[in-house]
Formats: C-alpha cells, sequence, structure tokens
C-alpha cells in the first residue's frame, strides 16, 4: 500500500502551515507516526496526498525551564522527556508515564505532541500533562493560541487540534516546588503491546507543615471518552490531613464517583472500578512521600 504521495522535511512551524494548506485537507503532520502510520496501514485513515515531517523544527524538539514554568516541545520524544533530569525531580508523574509508552524503539520516536494529539483518553502522557495542570500552544494559519490541555479533546480519538490545518506547537506548566509532587501508576494488560487498563496520575500540594492538603490534580483514564480530572476526589482531599486513613477514603469516592464501561480489550466495568481505588490510593500515597521528601 502507498501511503502517501509526497514528503516534506518543515523547517518551521510557518512552513509546516504552509505545506498543510497547499494540500487543501490531503495532507497530514509526521513526527514519531508510530500512531498515524499504522491507522493509516489498518484503514482507519485514507492515504495521504502528502506527509509534512515536522521533526526537523527547532522549537518542537526544545525542553526549556524558566524558573517554575517549563515548556515542552510537542515534537519531544518519550524517550527525551524519561532521561530529563528537571522532569525527573519536579514533574515526575510524566517521566513514570511517558517510560511506559510502548517498547524502547517506540519512546525513541513517539512524541508527547502525538500522544495528546491523537486523543485517546488512555494516553498514558497525556494523563499526566492534564494532573500537571498543563497547557497547550496551538498553531494555525491565523495564529498561535493557548489552551487548557482538557479543551483539547472533544471525543475518544476526536481532537480540536485539525489534523491538516493546525498543530501543536508545545506545552507549559509549573514545576513541583516545595511540598509539591506528582505520581503515576498504571495496569496494564499485555496483548502484543501494553494495552493499559487503568491508568492513574495526580500531583498534590501540602501546607508549610508539610501535614495536609492544600490543593491536587488526580487523572484516571480511560473512564470517559476523554482524559478528565477527578474533581469530587480533589475537593475532598483539600483542607485533610495527608495520612493513609484520608487517602484511603478519597480512593473509595473514586470508587463511586467514577465510572469505566466493561471493554473486550481492557478489562470488566467491575473489575476497573475496583482498580480505580488501588491506583488512586497507590499514586497519592507515593506523592505524599514524595511531597514530604
Amino acid at each position: 500500500m502507498k501511503l502517501w504521495s509526497h514528503y516534506h522535511v518543515a523547517q518551521s512551524v510557518d512552513e509546516a502551515l504552509r505545506l498543510l494548506a497547499q494540500y487543501e485537507g490531503n495532507a497530514r503532520v509526521l513526527a514519531g507516526g508510530t500512531d498515524l502510520l499504522l491507522d493509516i496501514q489498518q484503514g482507519n485513515h485514507p492515504p495521504q496526498e502528502a506527509m509534512v515531517d515536522i521533526t526537523r523544527i527547532k522549537e518542537l524538539t526544545t525542553i526549556a525551564v524558566d524558573g517554575d514554568q517549563l515548556t515542552l516541545g510537542a515534537g519531544v520524544t518519550h524517550t527525551e522527556i524519561v532521561k530529563h533530569s528537571t522532569i525527573q525531580i519536579r514533574a515526575t508523574a510524566l517521566t513514570e508515564s511517558c517510560g511506559v509508552v510502548g517498547g524502547p524503539q517506540v519512546r525513541n520516536v513517539a512524541t508527547i505532541g502525538g500522544n495528546v494529539a491523537h486523543a485517546l483518553p488512555a494516553a498514558d502522557g497525556t494523563l499526566s500533562l492534564v494532573a500537571l495542570r498543563a497547557t497547550a500552544e496551538v498553531a494555525s494559519p491565523e495564529g498561535r493560541e493557548w489552551f487548557e490541555i482538557g479543551d483539547l479533546f472533544l471525543g475518544a480519538g476526536q481532537s480540536r487540534v485539525h489534523p491538516t490545518q493546525q498543530l501543536i506547537t508545545c506545552f507549559r506548566f509549573k514545576l513541583a516546588g516545595p511540598g509539591e509532587a506528582s505520581a503515576f501508576k498504571r495496569i496494564m494488560r499485555p496483548q502484543g503491546v501494553a494495552l493499559p487498563v487503568l491508568g492513574c496520575a495526580v500531583w498534590i500540594k501540602l501546607d508549610a507543615a508539610k501535614e495536609r492538603f492544600v490543593d491536587a490534580s488526580i487523572c484516571v483514564g480511560p473512564v470517559s471518552p476523554t482524559p478528565i480530572r477527578a474533581s469530587e476526589v480533589e475537593s475532598a482531599l483539600v483542607g485533610q490531613i495527608a495520612n493513609d486513613v484520608n487517602i484511603a477514603q478519597a480512593a473509595q469516592i473514586a470508587r463511586e464517583s467514577l465510572h469505566p464501561r466493561t471493554s473486550k480489550y481492557r478489562a470488566t466495568a467491575e473489575y476497573r472500578v475496583e482498580m480505580i481505588e488501588l491506583l488512586v490510593r497507590e499514586s497519592l500515597m507515593v506523592a505524599v512521600e514524595r511531597a514530604k521528601g
């Protein structure tokens, strides 16, 4: 099967957008290609007239730290994220989630922007970016615009980012400071590739005495068509002492408020409900331990 007729290597975001516009909906952005090429080969997408390779665009492959802010280029690979020392220490959930995507060969080419653009509610890196309250910059012919990351998802596999007209350029989020930490846990089902049954990313902030929860973000997936925050669990934690009893109560709230469906490829709804409680509890316990230092 011929997957494309023309192949372009863009040197800038503007050039990539011009090339996409030139083909009037018959060109796609290509970075790692670990999802897109399989989709075309399997008939989920028609062959394209052109591919626009964005791997040579420097701004898309840069990780920049500015004080407590980290800017992560959409073309940064999972391997690069896992190896980055600042992310390891101050955005640990992202390191842990990117470290379980596929195998080493996949992580060496698959990009964090592709993980988000594919808009799957089980995407590991996406879950951590949601928990870290990341924002995303999207470039289009009209200019660039920042979005809360959760606003990019319209449904399972449906993204606000138009695949033939726009591209994600970067993500930005606050790095953990004193009394703050994050963690990621996943249960997977080996099935040719490691298929996530459930993943859970958490970020927490403790008070100055490192005794009580001041703030929390929790993202569990897939439990709905889009990656979502577990807002009821977050609210229940704020103001509570960061101990095993209150963490267990929060995990019970997660069990009662999140409603995954049965999936023939992942697990039954009953099993996944049990695992939600386990993952939330374990992720919070690890994050608290890290935040207490």
